[in-house]
């Protein structure tokens, strides 16, 4: 029988489809993408990107990560902000920072065939960005986004990267969050991302990995089938400081969970995001305790269904893969 399950951080409710109950080969994956370009981001093709912002290098000086502002950016880090309003609506000049983050020198598409070093060395890299980026006092928020294949929003060049879209205002899907993050601590005092790691690890029902301080999970009320999330098991509300701590431990769950997308789905289209607390600025009315009741995490969410008039419609989602056995399929699949 269908179930409805409710998601315990956003009060959205999903529908987990069972009478259409689909399993890894029931998402064959056809490349859809248009023939691709000649790639501007190998090495030796340096003049085809815009003025390199920042770059991690070798020992011989050669770049292994390099991030450069957007050809096209949806927001401008050098204009005037301001602010104002007509009638009911509210308008914000399109201030913020909108960067590439080159993962590789070499032509490689996905995140997942790269080794471990490399994958910690994007990981470091938003860090750093974060970092830099939050001296600017008008940025409120930065997501770090990965579009991975043409269905995903990809591009027509195959070469892999992710994005960095730094913003004056919260995102309003995060914004849900921290208020149902803030909702869940009035009532409980205490974050709900925890227990929602501590009831994972006491069902494991829907564990795919839990190592080096890190979890990998399918959630309860997942949007999509195989969707996943990896959340540090020690509380934390801020993504960055995860560069002092254990960032070999986070490429290394990193890289095996989008492996074993990669072979159970048949290299799949996904995204992944990830969600951190907004930048702290005190102020009258300041929210005190989100250092308490938000957790930072990435959700990887693979491309394998297509959302239609009643997810739009309804604010539903419809899954149709029992989370239990999607995490089943993938704690099994070797890599």
């Amino acid at each position: 029988m269908p179930q409805l399950r409710k998601d315990p951080i956003l009060g959205r409710w999903v529908i987990i489809s069972t009478e259409r109950a689909r399993r890894p080969k029931d998402f064959p994956h056809v490349d859809s993408s248009p023939a691709e370009k000649e790639c501007p981001f190998c090495k030796g093709r340096e003049n085809q990107t815009p003025p390199e912002i920042f770059s991690i290098k070798d020992n011989q000086g050669n770049w292994r990560v390099r991030v450069v502002p957007s050809k096209k950016p949806f927001l401008n880090p050098n204009v005037e902000f301001w602010k104002k309003g007509r009638g009911p609506y509210d308008l914000i000049n399109a201030l913020g920072s909108h960067e590439v983050v080159i993962e590789t020198p070499e032509h490689i598409h996905n995140l997942a065939d790269l080794s471990e070093d490399y994958v910690k060395d994007v990981l470091s890299t938003y860090c750093l960005r974060f970092k830099e980026l939050e001296k600017d006092s008008r940025i409120k928020y930065i997501l770090a986004f990965k579009n991975y294949g043409w269905d995903a929003g990809g591009g027509r060049i195959k070469h892999a990267r992710s994005q960095l879209i730094a913003t004056p205002v919260n995102l309003k899907r995060v914004k849900e969050e921290l208020e149902g993050a803030k909702s869940y601590y009035n009532y409980h005092e205490r974050c709900v991302f925890c227990d929602i790691i501590h009831q994972e690890l006491n069902e494991g029902e829907r564990i795919v990995l839990d190592e080096d301080g890190f979890i990998a999970l399918v959630p309860f009320a997942p949007r999509f089938p195989f969707e996943t999330w990896i959340l540090p098991k020690e509380h934390s509300p801020d993504f960055y400081n995860v560069c002092d701590k254990n960032i070999a431990g986070l490429a290394r769950i990193f890289k095996k969970v989008l492996l074993k997308l990669k072979v159970l789905l048949n290299d799949p289209p996904y995204n992944y995001v990830i969600h951190t607390a907004p930048f702290r600025r005190p102020y009258p009315g300041y929210w005190s305790t989100i250092e308490e009741d938000y957790h930072w995490h990435i959700e990887i969410t693979p491309r394998l269904t297509r959302v239609a008039g009643f997810e739009w419609g309804s604010g539903f989602y419809i899954c149709p893969t029992l989370p239990e056995e999607a995490a089943k399929f993938l704690a099994e699949t070797k890599v």
